[in-house]
């Protein structure tokens, strides 16, 4: 395939089922909805495209024409993390070129996180937000069981990462030892 043929924005008339409840007619709820609120006419001419402002950079699929109407800002992308997304926009939802880097983006991001709270002077409360207070008092015997594992998982490492230490300086005593005749 060619990157050329996967950049290309598809026209959504041309999927089938794409838009389906644009109509409103067409939605069940419809005959309700009218009688319960006269302003909300689906035949009015003079509903705007976009129900939001956009104040800050909103990234949009390619295979959409437009933002849709409503759509969430909690933060504008930025840094390293928001270099990786708008490179990952720039392919369809269908591809792994696409969703792989998002999640990348947010490891990264949650790592840029860390590091601007510890540039600020405030470590991050692992136990809370983790959740390990709530764990603790609804599932405890799950709770007890991540924690064996994770503190018998770190015993291990532990003992492997410092037995090669030992033997490195068991070697150099012998040789020194060996040496000496």
């Amino acid at each position: 395939m060619k990157d050329n043929a996967i950049n290309t924005p598809i026209d959504p008339k041309t999927i089938k089922g794409w838009g389906i409840d644009a109509d409103p007619k067409n939605d069940p709820t419809y005959p309700m909805r009218k009688r319960m609120n006269a302003e909300e006419d689906p035949d009015s001419k003079s509903r705007p495209d976009n129900l939001q402002s956009v104040d800050e950079e909103v990234l949009k699929s390619v295979d959409r024409p437009k933002i849709s109407a409503v759509f969430g800002t909690p933060e504008p992308p930025a840094g390293l993390s928001g270099v990786i997304r708008r490179q990952a926009y720039k392919y369809p939802e269908n591809q792994y070129k696409r969703w792989l880097p998002l999640v990348l983006a947010d490891r990264v991001d949650m790592l840029e996180g860390v590091v601007s709270d510890l540039s600020k002077g405030k470590l991050p409360n692992i136990w809370a937000e983790k959740g390990y207070d709530m764990e603790w008092k609804h599932n405890r015997t799950a709770f007890i069981t991540k924690m064996a594992t994770i503190g018998a998982v770190t015993a291990g490492l532990v003992v492997w990462l410092s037995s090669g230490k030992k033997k490195k300086k068991s070697k150099t005593k012998t040789k020194d030892y060996l040496s000496r005749f």
